[in-house]
């Protein structure tokens, strides 16, 4: 027979089970708050029509996978059938799914939504083509309150506050800050220098500052760009550093006053959670308002693993809008980068918190007799893969982090059950012994970074 080998595809990750634990602790802490917050749970489809998701902007029709069937011939595809690709985010798929149901859906919408999506780019550490996100937004109809605008980091923040990450810092600017900034000083090409000011992580504010000149800036014009990205403040004091600046417009008072009220929201309900951030600008053009990225302190260098905005006209059916705003988590992105440096971990690589011992195969139903009644009350076991010898058998639980070997009784014989760990074994009835609350589900913890 001959040998197949396996080739490895890059930028698709999988879990191994413990690892994969992890990644289910994470997404259950995740669920459990945005349903915490009254958000419900929506699924929609894999596929969109490639316009729909061509109409997002950016460089979409670089990172789209195609849909298509392998047994169609060239030109067999109807003309009336849409092209079809991968969604490569949950926005877009939500303002389609929102303008299908709008007569059904109660307003305003809240909804969050943990799936799939598909990305063609370069896998690279943190980066993958195929991964997780988890959204949530709030849409109306015709107007949106701005409340909601606050609501979205607080939301989030309280996910990070239950996850054992370390500090997550979100940063929150306004649209409306620079684009009323750049037309104080006279800049009309407000979206193409928000594009080049977004490159401020990557290039440096040198780099920054050649392209905005290199795209028709002045030097005053660029160096007046970086000082109102330099602004960052845990307060609301950012509001008298911009205006030290000496600029004035309608559209920036505007966006200072909204951004005043999502950092006052924070400083009352989640303290340090929220930063003003004036260098944060999102480079897709659909956000209107408030924007947010999120930071690991500690590993900046990372990235972004949270972002979202406001958008005002994404859904629109050309006579009723309906704007909303959202956030998103990119959980495969952050898991990829905390499993590599060895910053999270799982007790165990199994849920099973028992392992039944077999004394011998004629036995087996005695054994599973037991598992039947441990399960029924609660607790995760399995039943020993071969009736061995017990020690090979607490081997087996050793190896993958089950901490207690039950041996059944038999006639006079009771029941015992064995804490691998510290070796006490003590008699058990199945009906009744209880694990602790802390050995009852693997522990997902964070662990010290790897050397």
């Amino acid at each position: 027979m001959d040998r197949v080998k396996v080739t490895k595809l890059s930028g698709f990750p999988e879990y191994l089970p413990a690892e994969r634990i992890v990644e289910q602790h994470f997404l259950d802490v995740i669920r459990e708050t945005f349903e915490l917050h009254g958000f419900t749970s929506l699924e929609t489809r894999a596929v969109e029509p490639v316009d729909r998701l061509l109409g997002k902007g950016g460089d979409a029709d670089k990172e789209i996978y195609g849909v298509t069937r392998l047994a169609d011939a060239p030109g067999e595809r109807s003309s009336r059938e849409p092209e079809l690709g991968l969604h490569f985010d949950l926005t877009v798929p939500f303002a389609r799914f929102v303008l299908e149901n709008a007569g059904r859906l109660a307003f305003p919408y809240r909804r969050y939504q943990i799936q799939k999506v598909w990305r063609g780019e370069r896998p690279q550490e943190g980066r993958y083509r195929e991964f997780t996100q988890a959204d949530i937004d709030v849409v109306d109809v015709g107007e949106l309150a701005p409340h909601f605008e606050a609501e979205m980091p607080l939301v989030v923040a309280e996910v990070f506050r239950r996850l054992p990450i370390g500090r997550m810092t979100i940063q929150v600017n306004n649209r409306k800050i620079p684009e009323g900034f750049y037309r104080g000083i006279g800049i009309e090409d407000v979206a193409g220098t928000l594009r080049i000011v977004d490159k401020l992580d990557k290039i440096g504010p040198e780099k920054v500052k050649a392209l905005l000149v290199e795209a028709g800036r002045t030097e005053e014009q660029a160096d007046q760009c970086l000082a109102l990205a330099g602004i960052r403040t845990e307060d609301l004091s950012f509001v008298d550093r911009v205006r030290a600046l000496g600029v004035e417009h309608p559209v920036l008072d505007e966006g200072l006053d909204a951004l005043a009220a999502v950092i006052r929201a924070g400083l009352d309900t989640a303290p340090g959670a929220l930063v003003a951030d004036l260098r944060i600008a999102r480079g897709l053009d659909y956000y209107t308002g408030t924007v947010y990225e999120t930071q690991l302190e500690g590993h900046e260098s990372w990235g972004s693993f949270c972002s979202g905005g406001r958008y005002d006209a994404l859904a629109s059916d050309g006579k009723t809008t309906y704007p909303g705003v959202g956030i998103s988590i990119g959980v495969s992105r952050l898991l990829g980068l905390l499993l590599s440096k060895g910053l999270v971990t799982a007790s165990r690589s199994t849920p099973a918190a028992v392992l039944v011992a077999v004394v011998e195969e004629e036995s087996r139903g005695e054994s599973a007799a037991v598992a039947a009644a441990l399960r029924a009350r609660g607790i995760p076991c399995e039943v020993a893969p071969s009736a061995a010898k017990f020690g090979k058998q607490i081997r087996y639980a050793d190896r993958r982090g089950i901490p207690f070997v039950w041996f059944p009784g038999s006639g006079d014989v009771e029941h015992q059950v064995k804490d691998i760990r510290s070796g006490e074994q003590v008699d058990a009835d199945p009906a009744a012994w209880t694990p602790k609350t802390e050995d009852l589900t693997p522990l997902v913890a964070a662990a010290a970074p790897s050397p």
